[in-house]
């Protein structure tokens, strides 16, 4: 009896021990990381110290919009009053809805819902400028050690960690409240490797190697000049090796060569334990998996990825509209319906087709295709075209054949802004163009939402680039799927409230009309609902319990957060902005 007393007493002994070292660790906020004003927030002799070792590359947050307010918060200093002029303010305002605005700051962040209406150019001048939702500083990483330098300072002060490359992201994840910043942009570097070779790979054949910063036109253009092609995002400022490749990666290639993940030949790496890692299929494995579609900066922070690079080849393109005059609109949907149930063979023989639909009418803009003529391309388009001359619609069709890739992508119109919409999305299987019934329902959904809203969609064929859907971590969904379904809804600068209520009118009734006729279905990660209440099954399907068990061994302190990540339903985002334990 006297000895189970003092087991139990011991016991008891080590749990108070164990509250108290934490209480003593965290102070009065336990389960969460720290912000300004506790006891573990470092402190400016701290933060010199970490600037002193990266080699003064700490910036302190400013926002971009500083300059349409007389007042505004700085990173890690006292409320200032010396920020506004009118000039610089009026130049923003004319470029704000652009991604090239955000990529060059190191905070601010193309999805403006994010900041928590914290700094906003269109609101009076007398509002403060607050930091809000964007990170307190920012390291300008561009050596590996700069990351491993942040990684151990976040650490040992319990804050929270972003990563952030050109901030072109619809979730969230490149922004957070009271956060250190590790900013990639400025990693360029691309190597080509001739003959890449690797015990662990079958593939055998020209690789490049590219910095975490290379977006994808700068890819675009060195490969160019080795006569190469690479898989990338439409978007040419999209960062590559972030959370485009690491979330699955749709691509312009994708009906030819696969997603961007299934091109990933190694990773090189930052763990959660400051250790300088490689990832492939000989090295850290069940890493190397999980960085191809299981969700950026969750597992480690990349510092470089090697891909597969392919020859150069010709390319044919293919534009068609027509617009909404009122009277039409009925033709312009059942034209749809036989658009729609063209796509299969347009994606098999190797086309990615980007189309809209809105209150305005419907268009392609574009469908490309590698080792196609245009009078190849044309033909697929003819049932589109015979039944939109059979129900009297007035449409622009044209098509044109180019030498090779980039001058493919160049030809495509610069029209993309991005910035300004709120994004949800649902991948679209092939089975539902399959007969007449399930086409209609697709169309009817497609008809709903463009009634109210802007709806994209993007088709590819991804099913023939693995062997099995789980060869790599992006959802297995993806290898059935026939396209990408994307509602967008626009942002509304002078009213916040209006703001919120456009992207819940993407999460409670648009996005239902497409999971109406896709159950079991998936997204795309990085064109999701942040708002998605089902988001595990949604964004990773079957592989979340494995990509959960790989988050655990390599980052078992959820050092890596992310919005909507594995492993985020852990925590939550208090009104404070404080990062907290469930």
């Amino acid at each position: 009896m006297s000895t189970r007393w003092l087991v139990g007493i011991t016991s008891l002994f080590a749990l108070f021990v164990a509250l108290g070292v934490r209480y003593s660790k965290y102070g009065n906020t336990d389960y969460c990381r720290s912000i300004p004003g506790d006891p573990t927030w470092p402190t400016e002799t701290d933060w010199n110290h970490l600037n002193a070792t990266i080699g003064g590359k700490l910036i302190a947050t400013s926002p971009i919009a500083a300059a349409c307010h007389h007042s505004s918060s700085l990173g890690g200093s006292a409320t200032s009053s010396s920020t506004f002029d009118q000039e610089a303010c009026d130049a923003l305002r004319d470029t704000w809805f652009f991604p090239g605005t955000h990529l060059v700051s190191p905070s601010s962040p193309m999805a403006y819902q994010f900041t928590n209406n914290s700094c906003n150019p269109f609101l009076d001048p007398d509002t403060p400028c607050r930091l809000d939702g964007l990170a307190t500083f920012t390291v300008n990483a561009t050596t590996a050690a700069d990351f491993q330098a942040a990684v151990r300072f976040v650490k040992r002060h319990n804050i929270r960690l972003v990563i952030r490359n050109t901030g072109h992201d619809y979730l969230g994840k490149s922004t957070g409240a009271h956060a250190l910043s590790l900013w990639t942009h400025h990693l360029k570097a691309m190597e080509l490797i001739p003959e890449y070779r690797d015990s662990g790979s079958a593939y055998q054949g020209p690789a490049i190697k590219l910095g975490a910063g290379v977006e994808a036109l700068e890819a675009y253009e060195f490969a160019h000049s080795h006569g190469l092609i690479v898989v990338g995002g439409n978007c040419p400022n999209v960062g590559l090796a972030g959370g485009y490749t690491q979330g699955g990666g749709i691509s312009i290639l994708s009906s030819k060569y696969g997603l961007a993940a299934d091109q990933v030949l190694a990773w090189e790496v930052v763990t959660a334990a400051g250790d300088y890692v490689t990832a492939s299929p000989t090295e850290n494995p069940d890493l190397f998996w999980a960085l191809r579609g299981g969700g950026g900066g969750t597992y480690g922070v990349v510092v470089s990825m090697t891909v597969k690079a392919f020859p150069d080849t010709h390319f044919s393109t293919a534009f068609l509209n027509v617009l909404n005059d009122g009277n039409n609109t009925d033709a312009i949907y059942t034209a749809m319906g036989t658009f729609f149930q063209s796509l299969p063979a347009l994606v098999d023989a190797g086309a990615w087709v980007v189309w809209v639909a809105a209150p305005f009418g419907f268009m392609v803009i574009p469908a490309m295709v590698a080792d196609l003529h245009a009078a190849e391309l044309d033909a697929h388009f003819q049932a589109t075209k015979n039944e939109m001359d059979r129900l009297g619609l007035q449409y622009q069709y044209s098509s044109a054949e180019h030498s090779d890739f980039i001058s493919s992508y160049n030809s495509i119109p610069a029209i993309w802004n991005v910035s300004n919409h709120h994004l949800g999305g649902r991948l679209i299987p092939r089975e539902l163009v399959r007969d007449q019934e399930s086409t209609d329902s697709l169309v009817k959904a497609v008809r709903s939402i463009t009634s109210q809203a802007l709806m994209s969609g993007v088709a590819f064929n991804a099913s023939r680039a693995v062997s099995s859907p789980d060869d790599v971590a992006a959802h297995p969904y993806f290898r059935k799927t026939l396209m990408s379904g994307v509602v967008g809804t626009p942002i509304n600068y002078t009213d916040w409230e209006a703001t919120k209520a456009a992207q819940n009118l993407i999460t409670d009734k648009l996005l239902p009309e497409l999971q109406s006729i896709t159950p079991d279905g998936a997204v795309y990660l990085n064109e999701a609902d942040f708002q998605d209440p089902n988001f595990k099954v949604n964004f990773y399907g079957n592989h979340y319990k494995r990509l959960l068990a790989i988050k655990k061994k390599y980052d078992p302190e959820d050092i890596f957060y992310v919005k909507t990540g594995v492993g985020s339903d852990s925590w939550v985002e208090r009104s404070d902005g404080r990062l907290c334990t469930i």
